[in-house]
């Protein structure tokens, strides 16, 4: 499959830019780290960069591409052409979003965006469309006179406060702002439970779209709190004793008449065989998607009783100590809550990760355990041994053995990025494991 951009695509970008009088253009793609990177360009080579003549070296990225294989294209995407509006009128910023391609001008199956598409494309060979809509939390801290954050966040506001407890209520109000300027459709946007955190929320969409969303939604937030004096982070859990950012994903299925196939009026509860099966995937795959979906040595520190965050694999329609709920919602609106992802997942991965678990429990027919409707976290874990419920994994380590061993999800990411994956995340574990923390000086120097 080699590239294609229609010329009447190529015409719409062209008169795009000359109207917002644009003079620089980043081109955009995410690595295996889930970083999102660019390569600016100036205005006079779009044209250039449109027929599929802009090249990189994919092997200065990490974990990316081998020596031999740094050739590499960037190819734009037409329909993510967006013009920053934070940035100056004058010489306007704008970018698109790009897959990445071999010399071959055949995809590069390292790329995590394409790699979403291929199992995307699995999906629509069965006759399924993936909806996504996550609920992506964030931090807000301050900075000290150098502009580097320091661990103090910007109010000791909760759940649902309002200014001026929330001080964060500005940034908020400006970030939505931009984003639906940019094309957003928010749904709702509030402080979070933890002082300093906030949640805005945006509308579910198609999962190739839907995790371009994600890293657009980060980049903003990202440079509209900077502009505000602060800094954002989407880190799981920056602060011990306090709730972590999680990224809930709700999930469901349509065919391609967008019928929400998830929703049967005639089972008792709403939810079709399809539904189930899904879910019955998602949960039979769970220990090896979280090292995808919780992709770092600080994930962990959040999925841990207590916090809201869930630990146990369980399902329910009513309570939230569980991996996956099920809102109340039907019709159209019936969906699964996936809720151990966090924001600092590759949101392509995790996505294509979810995706190739629900479709094996449809393949398979894979139904679910028993709705598990009591508060987990109050359970002895006698209790949650009688009711046959396992635990994610409580590492990164651990969740990387689980991955290693889950055929699926190997699967979903392909042969290129598996490999890569791993050690790099290997290497992590084993960074964390040599060095030194302040709790272990605290511990251990005087006392010992």
């Amino acid at each position: 499959m080699s590239f294609y951009i229609p010329k009447e695509k190529k015409i719409e970008v062209m008169e795009k830019v000359k109207t917002h009088g644009v003079r620089f253009i980043r081109m955009q793609f995410t690595d295996i780290a889930g970083i999102l990177k660019n390569i600016a360009i100036p205005v006079s080579q779009l044209e250039k960069a449109l027929d599929g003549d802009l090249m990189f070296d994919g092997s200065s990225i990490n974990w990316f591409a081998n020596i031999e294989e740094s050739d590499m294209f960037l190819i734009p995407d037409p329909d993510t052409f967006t013009v920053f509006p934070w940035r100056p009128s004058n010489g306007a910023v704008a970018r698109m979003i790009c897959d990445v391609y071999t010399p071959d001008m055949e995809p590069f199956v390292g790329d995590p965006r394409m790699n979403l598409k291929r199992v995307v494309k699995e999906a629509a060979d069965m006759g399924y469309i993936m909806n996504a809509g996550p609920e992506a939390e964030f931090f807000l801290f301050l900075v000290d006179e150098m502009g580097k954050p320091i661990l103090a966040t910007q109010d000791d506001a909760a759940y649902f406060d309002i200014a001026p407890v929330d001080l964060g209520e500005d940034a908020r109000r400006d970030m939505v702002c931009t984003l639906e300027d940019i094309g957003f459709e928010i749904e709702a946007s509030h402080h979070e439970v933890a002082p300093g955190q906030h949640e805005i929320d945006f509308k579910y969409g198609p999962a190739v779209k839907v995790a371009d969303d994600i890293q657009t939604f980060k980049l903003v937030v990202r440079s509209l709190a900077e502009r505000h004096g602060l800094h954002a982070t989407f880190m799981a859990k920056p602060i011990a004793g306090i709730n972590g950012s999680g990224m809930h994903t709700h999930q469901s299925l349509s065919n391609p008449d967008g019928v929400n196939v998830f929703y049967d009026p005639e089972s008792p509860n709403g939810l079709s065989d399809l539904a189930r099966w899904y879910m019955g995937g998602i949960m039979a795959h769970a220990r090896g998607l979280t090292a995808v979906t919780n992709s770092s040595i600080n994930s962990y520190k959040r999925l841990v009783p207590g916090y809201e965050a869930p630990v146990y694999v369980a399902w329910s329609e009513k309570n939230r100590s569980c991996l996956v709920r099920v809102p109340a919602k039907r019709g159209s609106s019936t969906r699964i809550e996936v809720r151990h992802p966090d924001p600092m997942c590759n949101p392509y991965m995790a996505l294509a990760a979810m995706l190739a678990a629900g479709l094996d429990g449809i393949k398979n027919k894979i139904e679910p355990p028993a709705a598990i409707d009591k508060n987990i976290y109050h359970m002895t874990k006698d209790e949650r041994d009688e009711l046959l419920i396992p635990s994610l994994p409580g590492s990164l380590e651990e969740a990387l053995e689980e991955l290693k061993k889950d055929e699926v999800v190997k699967a979903a990411l392909g042969p290129h990025i598996l490999p890569k994956f791993i050690a790099a995340k290997e290497a992590e574990c084993d960074s964390y494991r040599l060095s030194v923390t302040p709790w272990e000086i605290k511990e251990y120097l005087r006392n010992y």
